[in-house]
Parts: structure tokens; C-alpha cells; sequence
């Protein structure tokens, strides 16, 4: 098979085309440029997409992984040579699901080509599954070129290096015989050992339960024969009850007409005594009255604690006046107050103020006196002329200068006289205290202006209760004579109105009484109660009424578990059987059982043998794949490394051509043992795909190698491209400079997509 060409609209590719050549073909382009993408193409063309695949955590789904950044649906066309014509592939979208519609057809004529579907494209392509494919001629992004012993992979290469045929293995044949053996004895659902087992076990117990249902069949009739019996004794006694209970509603209906009769005559001594009054007001009307009663009852202590209160007020109204008085602020505000001692405080701070600035001129003053005289006196000794003038001169300036001194220290007296004389007026040491007993004036007086608020308010409260006192008299007097003229004070109203209330009073309760006996006599009645006497010779059980109904009720519930037990039963004996076929079933199960022992015995010993020929064959495990393996790795070492031997799980060891002893690729370094996985791989790819010639997809495989070992890998991979194609991606463009005109290469830059 070989790819021709590929058209994309996936992930980062939008309706973008991939040519491809027979041979090696390097796809050159910078990361995130579309390589892996192409890649990743082929395989989902070849396999699809596994729409079950979901994102886990360190793993994008491919559904999600190459939706198309453009928005537009997933779709694509591969265009391939396989068998000598070419075939043109497509998959597109089927409603949500990606690559969900595939066709295959012959380029040119459109007609389908038989037996590719969506779901055996691959392997009947290139004749390998996904699982393969990705394991030997698939290196997809990161470069891993690790082989894993996938089960199919396995199979493939353990069958092709024993027998040459890969549909004959030693695990096929494995297999077959553990299935007929887990046919014959692994657990009940499977086994058929077991399943007979568990018959005959099965069989054998039947007998154990007939036996048993016999016993309890027997042992529930006798007990539903006692509960029917108690049950009878029950409802004798309920109907005993219920006599009972006619000859106790007889008597009620007899005592209720007694009480009827009477209450017709006490209703009609009401309606006499009624007769003395004038018309009565209704029962609201006289509630209210007796309301306002107790109105005027309770404004009586009201009234009389208002009084007090008004004359406690008015006395301390006269007190905080009292206090109020003040010789320092006569008919002051108390504003007023200290807005005078605030004035008097800043006039004593001048007068003050004023003191201080003439004392201190005062030294100054006498020191600049004692200074001109002694400069006026020198200033004529240096001119000369005799001392006598100048020495006068000098005494008069300080004279002068003397004399301002003492004016000034006079005025200063002054200042400080006139000071005192505010502090005087008010009898006190500081301007501090002068503007407090302003405001504590202003303190006694609101609280007199308090007090006189108070007073106002408890003599309107008086005023109002007072005037409510009257007026709810007046009111009560004039309803009360409307029905009992003669009361005169409120004793006689209240003795007016507790009559007429309890006129009421009684009269309701007569109504009620004699419409209570009405409903009572007709409810009896309907009850079946009747006016005639019972025969008292009813004998009264020793239960109640409710304990006999609540053993009753017992009792057949008993009964219907015992009948529905006993049904059960005796269906379980039915359901039982015959015993002389219970005996046959069970001997015919003894002798299945026994033969498929003996089967299972021959199967067993079948395995035994097969698992002994093939740790033979264990023993030399794929000498083809390990010779292919050596070749491949001593021409990407140079020779350095000729021999490479895998084990059962594809881990290789190599030999250096001058050593010993082999060494586990765990061991040697990361270039080495890309190397070694390289020569796996080829190995792998020539054993399980060279046939179908299927293409050798490499994404930036050989990233790590160094120069060296690049040279020796892209060698050998033109070589190998001879009979196969070869799709290597890469970042660098050292393998192109490498390859340069090189025949059977094909070199194509990438631009634009994503990765």
C-alpha cells in the first residue's frame, strides 16, 4: 500500500493537502506547524476516531483533540494505491459524531470497493488492527519508540516466529482448552461441574423439604382450628357488648327527655322574671355600661394620685425657682449668664494682660536710662571740655527714663487693681470659676423651666381624667334609668346591671340547655334509642368493650396468617414432587456429573502437556524477530552492537561486539536505547506489516539521536524505503541537509495548521 495524497480539515488544518512520493518522504515544519496533526490523520483515516475515548486527566480525547479550530466538521480524504488500482477514502461527519460517515471507492469510476468499511479499513489495508499498527509502524508525537507486548502483538509475532502462520499460536491453544475446561468447572455460572454439583445437592434436599412441609401442614391446621374457636367465643362476646350498649342508650334517651322537661320549665320562670323590667338593652350595651363602671372605678385612684402628683410638682416647681435665684445675675437668662461672665472673664484677661506689659517695661526702662547716662558721659569725656556738663546731662536722661519706669509700674498696679475688682464682684479666685457659676445658673434654671413643663403636664393629665370621670357618669346614669329608673348612686347601677346581665346570663344558658337536651333526645333516637325498658338480665364479660374488639381483631388476624401460612405450605408440598422421581432425578444427575469429571480430568491433563511443549519453544521465543533486531541495531550502531535478544514482553538486551555479557537496555544510554527500540520497531514492522507494505509513520522519532546517530538511522531508513513508504516528520533541518539529493527522498516543507 502506498499513500498518494491527504486533504485535511482537522485540528489545526483547514482544507490543507499533503502530497506524498513512493520511498522517504520528510515532512519538514516547526513545532506546532501541523506534523503530529498529519500524523494523526492518517491513523484516524486508516482506524477512526474512538468516540468512547474520554478526557482524563494528562489526556485530551481525540474527538476533542483534533476538532477542527475553524469550526468547521471533521472531515478528510486519503488517497492510496493497494493491489495495482487506486482507492480514494473519506470520512466526514454524521451529525455530532466525528468521522462518523466513511466511504471507499475506485479513484476515477466511484465504485465501492467490497468489504472496506469504516470498521475493517484498517486492518484490511494493511491486515494488522489499530492495537498493531500503533505498536510497530506508527511513532506518533513525543517520539517514543518504546515496544509494548500488547496481546494481539503478541500473538502475531509468537505465531509467525513458531509456526509461520499467524492464526496458529500457542495462546490460541491455550485458550481453546481453558474455555473448555472453564465450561466444565470455574464457578456456578459457567461451569457445568459445578451446575451439577449444585443439582444433585439440590435434589437431595428435596426430600428433607417434604418431609418438612408435611410437618408444618399438619401443625397449621391444628392451630387455624383453635383460632376459629377463639374467634367464635370473641364475637359472642362482642354481641354481648353491644346489648349492653342498647340497653345503656335506652337509658340515656330516658334521662335526656327527664332534663328536656325541665329545662322548658326553667325557661319559662326566665321569661316571667323578665317581665318586671323595662325593655332590657342587649347583652353588648350592658357589657359596655358595666365597662364604663369600671372605668369610673379605676379614675377614682387616677384622679386622686394626679393630685398628688400636681402638688408634689407645683412644690418642687417652687424649689428649682428658689435655686434659680442669683444675686451675681439678677433677671438673667441662663444664656445671658454666661454670656456676662464670658465678658467679665476677657475683661479681667485684658486689665491682666495690660499689668503684665507694664512691669515688664519697667527694667527695661531703668536699664536703658542707666545706659544713656553711662553713654553720655563717655561720649563727653572723649570730647573733651570738662566732665561737670556731660555728667549732667547724664543724670537728667536717666532721671528721665527713672521717672517713665515708675509711670509704667503705677499703671501696671492699676491694671492689676481693676483686674481684682471682677474677681471680687464675684467672690472667686480665676476666671474659670466666674464662668462656672454662670453655668451652673444656667443649669438651675432649665431646670426650673423642667420643672414648670412638668407641672403644665400632670395638671393637663387631671384635667383630662377629671373631665372623663364626668362625662362617663353622666353617660352610665342616663343608660342605666332607661331600663331601672329608680337607681340614684353607682352602687345601685352596678346592683341594676349584674341583675340584668345575669338575667341574660341565665336565660342564654336555659336556651342552650334546652336546645342541648333537643339535639341530645333526636340524636339518641337516631341511634336506635328507645324510650321503653331493657331487660336487665344481661350478665356484663369480664373484658371491655375495646379489649374484646382488640382481641377480636387479634384473633383474626392470627387466623388469616395461619390460613395463608397453611396455603403456602401446602403449596410447598405440591410445588415438592413425586419422591420416586426426586430419586431418579437425582441418580441421573449422579451419572452427569461423573462423566463430565472424567472429561474435565482428560482436558487438564491436555493443557499440561501443551503448556510443556511450550516452555520449549519459550526457550528459543522469537529467534526471527531477534535476528532481524541484531541486524537493524548494528547498522544504527555502526557495529558496535551485534547481537539483541527479547524476551516474551519485547525487553531487549544488547551485546557489544567485544563483550561478555549482554546488557538490559535499562542500563545503557538514552541515545543507545533509542537505538535498540529503533531496530525493535523495523524488527516488528518486517514481521507483521512488510507483506501489506504498509507505511512507516515516524513523528520526530529520531529527535534525540545526535548527529551520529542521526547520519546511521536516516541511512539505513533511505534504504528501507526502497521496497516501503516512509513518512518521517521533524522540526530540524539537519535530516533534510543530510538527505540532500539523496535519490528515492522527497522533501516537503509544512506551513501554516497546528500541531
Amino acid at each position: 500500500m502506498r499513500i498518494k495524497r491527504m486533504t485535511a480539515t482537522f485540528g489545526g488544518l483547514t482544507e490543507q493537502r499533503l502530497e506524498l512520493a513512493p520511498g522517504l518522504n520528510l515532512i519538514q515544519a516547526p513545532n506546532e506547524s501541523g506534523k503530529s496533526t498529519w500524523a494523526g490523520f492518517l491513523k484516524a483515516m486508516l482506524y477512526g476516531i474512538d468516540t468512547r475515548d474520554r478526557d482524563k486527566k494528562g489526556h485530551l480525547a481525540d474527538k476533542n483533540r483534533y476538532q477542527p479550530w475553524s469550526g468547521a466538521p471533521m472531515e478528510g480524504e486519503l488517497l492510496l494505491e493497494w493491489q495495482g488500482r487506486d482507492i480514494t477514502i473519506r470520512r466526514g461527519p454524521r451529525g455530532s459524531v466525528p468521522f462518523g460517515t466513511f466511504s471507499a471507492v475506485y479513484t476515477g469510476t466511484e465504485e465501492p470497493v467490497p468489504g472496506l468499511t469504516a470498521d475493517t479499513c484498517g486492518e484490511l489495508l494493511l491486515g494488522v488492527g489499530r492495537e498493531v499498527f500503533e505498536r510497530s509502524a506508527f511513532v506518533g508525537q513525543g517520539g517514543s519508540l518504546t515496544v509494548t507486548a500488547a496481546p494481539e502483538l503478541e500473538r502475531r509475532i509468537a505465531a509467525l516466529v513458531s509456526s509461520g502462520q499467524e492464526d496458529v499460536s500457542f495462546s490460541q491453544a491455550e485458550g481453546r482448552l481453558k474455555e473448555w475446561l472453564n465450561r466444565r468447572r470455574v464457578n456456578r455460572s459457567v461451569g457445568r461441574i459445578p451446575q451439577l454439583e449444585e443439582a444433585l445437592a439440590q435434589a437431595s434436599a428435596v426430600r428433607g423439604e417434604a418431609e418438612q412441609a408435611n410437618d408444618e401442614v399438619n401443625l397449621l391446621s391444628a392451630e387455624r382450628a383453635g383460632l376459629a374457636r377463639r374467634k367464635e367465643q370473641l364475637e359472642a362476646e362482642l354481641e354481648t357488648h353491644k346489648a349492653l350498649a342498647r340497653r345503656e342508650l335506652n337509658r340515656k334517651l330516658r334521662q335526656v327527655q327527664a332534663e328536656l322537661a325541665q329545662a322548658e320549665v326553667e325557661q319559662e320562670g326566665l321569661r316571667q322574671e323578665q317581665a318586671r323590667f323595662l325593655s332590657l338593652p342587649d347583652r353588648e350595651e350592658l357589657k359596655r355600661a358595666q365597662g364604663d363602671l369600671a372605668l369610673l372605678k379605676a379614675l377614682e385612684p387616677e384622679i386622686k394620685l394626679g393630685e398628688e402628683s400636681l402638688a408634689q410638682a407645683e412644690a418642687e416647681l417652687e424649689q428649682a425657682r428658689a435655686q434659680a435665684v442669683d444675686p451675681q445675675f439678677p433677671g438673667m437668662t441662663g444664656d445671658e449668664a454666661v454670656q456676662k461672665a464670658e465678658r467679665d472673664a476677657a475683661e479681667h484677661q485684658r486689665w491682666t494682660e495690660k499689668g503684665r506689659r507694664c512691669r515688664k517695661r519697667v527694667p527695661m526702662l531703668q536699664l536703658a536710662g542707666a545706659a544713656a547716662a553711662v553713654l553720655i558721659a563717655a561720649g563727653g569725656m572723649i570730647a573733651g571740655g570738662g566732665p561737670f556738663p556731660w555728667i549732667w546731662l547724664a543724670l537728667a536722661a536717666y532721671g528721665a527714663l527713672a521717672a517713665a519706669s515708675l509711670i509704667s509700674l503705677s499703671a501696671g498696679k492699676k491694671a492689676d487693681a481693676s483686674g481684682r475688682r471682677v474677681l471680687e464682684r464675684y467672690g472667686v479666685q480665676g476666671t474659670d470659676e466666674v464662668i462656672a457659676l454662670a453655668r451652673a445658673y444656667r443649669e438651675r434654671t432649665a431646670a426650673a423651666d423642667r420643672a414648670a413643663q412638668q407641672v403644665r403636664l400632670v395638671r393637663s393629665g387631671l384635667s383630662e381624667r377629671q373631665a372623663r370621670r364626668e362625662n362617663t357618669r353622666t353617660d352610665l346614669f342616663q343608660f342605666v334609668h332607661s331600663f331601672a329608673p329608680e337607681v340614684k348612686d353607682l352602687f345601685g347601677c352596678s346592683a341594676a346591671l349584674s341583675l340584668a346581665l345575669n338575667l341574660e346570663e341565665r336565660e342564654a344558658v336555659a336556651a342552650a340547655r334546652l336546645d342541648g337536651a333537643r339535639r341530645l333526645y333526636e340524636a339518641l333516637k337516631a341511634q336506635g334509642g328507645r324510650e321503653e325498658a331493657e331487660d336487665p338480665a344481661l350478665e356484663r364479660p369480664a373484658r371491655t368493650l375495646e379489649e374484646t374488639a382488640a382481641q377480636l381483631g387479634t384473633a383474626q388476624a392470627e387466623l388469616e396468617r395461619a390460613e395463608r401460612q397453611l396455603n403456602m405450605a401446602l403449596g410447598r408440598q405440591k410445588a415438592v414432587g413425586d419422591p420416586a422421581a426426586l430419586a431418579a432425578e437425582e441418580e441421573s444427575l449422579s451419572r452427569e456429573l461423573e462423566r463430565r469429571e472424567g472429561e474435565y480430568q482428560a482436558i487438564s491433563a491436555a493443557l499440561e502437556g501443551l503448556k510443556a511443549a511450550n516452555a520449549q519453544l519459550q526457550e528459543r521465543f522469537s529467534p526471527e524477530l531477534n535476528r532481524w533486531a541484531a541486524d537493524y541495531l548494528s547498522r544504527l550502531t555502526g557495529g558496535r552492537y551485534r547481537e539483541l535478544s527479547l524476551d516474551r514482553e519485547l525487553d531487549a538486551s544488547a551485546t557489544e561486539g567485544s563483550g561478555v555479557l549482554p546488557r538490559r537496555a535499562l542500563f545503557l544510554s538514552k541515545g543507545t536505547v533509542d537505538q535498540i527500540y529503533l531496530a525493535v520497531r523495523l524488527a516488528v514492522y518486517d514481521l507483521c506489516l512488510k507483506e501489506r507494505r504498509a507505511p512507516l509513520v515516524l513523528d520526530d522519532a529520531l529527535a534525540a539521536f545526535d548527529d551520529g546517530r542521526m547520519a546511521l538511522a536516516l541511512d539505513l531508513l533511505a534504504q528501507l524505503a526502497e521496497d516501503r513508504q516512509i513518512l518521517l516528520f521533524t522540526c530540524q533541518e539537519r535530516e533534510g541537509n543530510y538527505l540532500e539529493g539523496r535519490p528515492g527522498v522527497t522533501r516537503t516543507a509544512l506551513r501554516g495548521g497546528g500541531a
